[in-house]
């Protein structure tokens, strides 16, 4: 499988774990240069208090770190207000989201260059307590989300929603 390289605008989502420590991603695929790419290095210079882009940066254990390739934008959804939570989610979930987008390069679905930027606005819950479970839900949901950005929805997916749309829920929904 070879990268897609006409990526730009393409949105995409996925969950990985289990409450209280799973994860949700929403990325944004971008090219630089483009209206798209542009948006995101706003998003990227534009921290609000309890919300802190930043470079997903991994590296080895004793180690310098260095910027995943393609560049990748993490944007916390959840306000980090507390130093547990903003460690787990500035430390495992950023680890996670830079292994995910690294298996999404093997796998075919991302170049590693540097015109591609990925955004991702992740979810982790300020009750998660497993670094470990937060890394992992984290790296699920990065290759799940660059998956679903890249390939979009199949057309029995599709058919399911529009099918079943009067009978959808939501977690955040307690209504009728």
């Amino acid at each position: 499988m070879s990268p897609e390289p006409d990526i730009d605008g393409r949105i995409g989502q996925g969950w990985g774990g289990i409450s209280p420590n799973g994860a949700h991603a929403n990325v944004v695929l971008a090219r630089r240069g483009t209206a798209t790419g542009a948006a995101l290095m706003t998003t990227f210079t534009s921290p609000t208090p309890g919300h802190t882009p930043v470079l997903v940066c991994v590296g080895a254990a004793q180690q310098s770190y260095e910027a995943v390739v393609p560049a990748t934008i993490m944007m916390n959804k959840a306000t980090a207000t507390t130093a547990r939570h903003q460690t787990i989610t500035w430390g495992a979930a950023q680890l996670g989201i830079g292994q995910g987008v690294l298996d999404a390069v093997a796998d075919g679905l991302l170049a590693a260059d540097h015109d591609t930027i990925v955004f991702v606005a992740i979810w982790i819950d300020a009750a998660a307590d497993d670094e470990t479970a937060v890394r992992e839900a984290s790296r699920a949901a990065m290759r799940a989300g660059v998956a679903d950005a890249v390939d979009g929805a199949g057309a029995a997916a599709i058919e399911r929603l529009v099918t079943g749309r009067d009978a959808l829920a939501n977690p955040f929904y307690g209504g009728e």
